[in-house]
């Protein structure tokens, strides 16, 4: 339709040859482009006058955080080592638990369509749900505390990690494979000796990343009352301590950064 509409440009050269030159899309793409934002701040009621005069109270929090609470630092250790335990937990489980699901959703080994079909669905239905919902519901299945929150981010590393490891399976090479079932081994014999090898430095490493971003969402699980050390840090926002915010969140990037740190080492020597 596109085409009918700005049909390409026909040259005729010195020399007598034709040279079609199709017609540059880039205006009508700038045109939706435009078109697409303008609807977008009707949609969400965007105001940019608002923004800019309301821009000025982001630093005026962020001052009130610095200098931090350095005497609220002995409350807090608590908190984020339960909050790193919970990520742990959750991401150890949850990588294990993946393996296996992954094999059933791979459809070069698994030979059952509806299985294979199934198990991505399931996969797909675990990402779509935001973990701090998952969360909330566990908090009403287990009570508030640490055990909801490693249950949320559990069942969020089986789907991020079985999403991502059931590919690398389907993209394996499936010569090993074959020569070992036609030998007479099992599917899952001939997967650990030929397939998991291949996929394993992938499988660790994507382990690993998760396990970084799952420290982040820990902490802010306690918002929905799933421990760790986002408990202290709603209970400062809601009373407006931004010293105590500060030092939180101060704890919180450094603790990132470590972990970040070193599970970058790793990665690095997996790869």
């Amino acid at each position: 339709m596109l085409t009918k509409l700005f049909p390409s440009k026909i040259i005729e050269l010195p020399n007598g040859k034709v040279v079609i030159q199709k017609r540059s899309m880039t205006p009508i793409i700038l045109l939706v482009f435009i078109v697409l934002i303008y609807l977008s701040v009707q949609i969400t009621d965007f105001d940019l006058q608002r923004l800019f005069k309301r821009i000025n109270q982001f630093f005026v929090i962020i001052n009130e955080m610095i200098p931090p609470t350095w005497a609220y630092m002995p409350k807090l250790w608590e908190p984020l080592i339960a909050t790193i335990k919970m990520s742990l937990f959750g991401s150890a489980l949850g990588a294990i638990c993946a393996l296996p699901i992954a094999m059933l959703a791979a459809s070069n080994i698994n030979r059952s369509r509806w299985i294979s079909s199934v198990t991505k669905f399931i996969l797909s239905i675990l990402r779509t749900l935001p973990t701090l919902v998952v969360a909330l519901i566990a908090t009403f299945i287990f009570g508030l505390g640490t055990m909801a929150g490693t249950v949320a981010i559990f069942l969020f590393t089986i789907s991020y990690i079985g999403k991502l490891l059931y590919e690398q399976i389907e993209n394996a090479n499936m010569g090993a494979y074959e020569a070992m079932n036609a030998m007479g081994l099992t599917t899952i014999q001939s997967f650990r000796y030929a397939i998991f090898p291949q996929v394993l430095p992938n499988y660790l490493s994507t382990s690993l990343f998760c396990f970084e971003g799952n420290v982040r969402y820990a902490s802010i699980l306690g918002y929905v009352g799933a421990g760790g050390i986002g408990l202290l840090l709603n209970e400062s926002l809601g009373w407006r301590n931004y010293a105590n915010v500060g030092m939180i969140l101060l704890m919180l990037v450094c603790t990132v950064f470590v972990i970040e740190t070193i599970s970058e080492y790793f990665r690095k020597k997996l790869m």
